[in-house]
C-alpha cells in the first residue's frame, strides 16, 4: 500500500507542475483512504506536501521566466493570512464536516478543470496591480486552503489572469509560488494542535517533488488542456466517492443517496453537450 501511496503522491506532483494546481486536491483522499491517516492529520500533512512540491515545481517556471514575483508575493502574503486562520480553525471542526467540505472542493475543482476556460487568451492590460482586489481574493482562497489542505490552484490561476493581468503560462508558474506560501501558513496553523507523521510525510513529499519536476519539464510539450479535462473527470469521480463515504449510513439507504451520482451525471451531461456544440 505504501508503494501505491507514493505513486499517487508523484501524480499529484505531476499535475501541479503541469497545471499550477488541481493535483493537490487528491492529497488528502490519498492519505485518508490509502494510508489510513486521520482526516485532520491528513490535512496538515497535505499542506506540507503541497507546499514543498509547489516550491520545487516553481523553480523550473522561474528559470523560464514564467513567474511574476510582485503579483505572486502580494497574493501570497494575503493568502498566508487567510490560510493561517483556516489552519487554526480547522482542527476544531468535526472530521466529517472537514471531509464533506473537502469533497465539495473536489467537485468544484473538477467542474473548473472539465469545462471550457472562460479566461481570456490575452488578459486585460493593467498599468497598476489592483492590490485591494488581489488581497481580498488571496484571503478567501487562503482560508479555504488552510481549512481543507488543498492549494486552490484552480482559483488562483484565473485570479492571477483576470486581476493581475498575467498571461496563462505566467499565471501557472506564479500560482505555484502562491500555493507554496499559503500552504506553509496553513500548516503553521494546524501544527498548534495536530501532529504530523513525518515518517510518511517526507517520503510522500519526495515523490511529489519528483513528479513536480517531471510535470514542469512536460508543461511545454503536452496538450495541457486535454490532460486537464481528463484529470478533471478523475477528480470528479473521487469527489463523489469521498462525499458518499461521509454520508450517514441511514442517508445511503434513502432516496437522497442518489444525489452525488446525480451531480456527477449532470456535470457529464453539460460537458458532453458543450463538446457536441463545438464539433457541430
Amino acid at each position: 500500500m505504501i508503494a501505491l501511496t507514493l505513486a499517487a503522491a508523484a501524480v499529484v506532483g505531476v499535475t501541479l507542475g503541469l497545471f499550477g494546481g488541481g493535483g493537490s486536491i487528491l492529497t488528502v483522499p490519498v492519505l485518508v483512504y490509502l494510508a489510513g491517516v486521520p482526516a485532520k492529520q491528513a490535512v496538515a500533512m497535505s499542506l506540507f506536501i503541497v507546499a514543498v512540491t509547489s516550491a520545487v515545481s516553481a523553480i523550473g517556471h522561474a528559470r523560464a521566466g514564467r513567474i511574476r514575483w510582485r503579483t505572486g508575493l502580494v497574493f501570497g502574503v494575503a493568502g498566508m493570512a487567510g490560510a493561517y486562520g483556516g489552519g487554526l480553525l480547522g482542527p476544531y471542526l468535526p472530521e466529517a464536516l472537514l471531509m464533506a467540505a473537502f469533497a465539495a472542493m473536489m467537485l468544484a475543482t473538477a467542474v473548473a478543470m472539465i469545462r471550457d476556460r472562460r479566461i481570456p487568451a490575452v488578459p486585460p492590460q493593467r498599468r497598476e496591480l489592483p492590490v485591494p482586489h488581489v488581497i481580498a481574493e488571496g484571503l478567501v482562497v487562503g482560508l479555504v486552503t488552510g481549512l481543507v489542505g488543498a492549494g486552490g490552484g484552480f482559483l488562483v490561476v484565473p485570479a492571477l489572469v483576470l486581476l493581475g493581468g498575467l498571461r496563462m503560462g505566467v499565471a501557472v508558474g506564479t500560482s505555484l509560488v502562491v500555493i507554496a506560501m499559503k500552504s506553509l501558513a496553513g500548516l503553521a496553523g494546524y501544527l498548534h494542535s495536530v501532529p504530523v507523521d513525518w515518517s510518511l510525510a517526507l517520503p510522500m513529499t519526495a515523490a511529489g517533488v519528483a513528479g513536480g519536476l517531471i510535470g514542469g519539464a512536460l508543461a511545454s510539450h503536452l496538450d495541457a488542456d486535454r490532460l486537464r479535462k481528463a484529470f478533471g473527470w478523475f477528480v470528479l469521480a473521487m469527489g463523489v466517492f469521498v462525499l458518499v463515504q461521509q454520508a450517514p449510513p441511514a442517508l445511503l439507504h434513502s432516496p437522497w443517496s442518489a444525489v452525488p451520482a446525480g451531480i456527477a451525471a449532470a456535470a457529464a451531461a453539460i460537458a458532453l453537450r458543450r463538446r457536441r456544440r463545438q464539433i457541430t
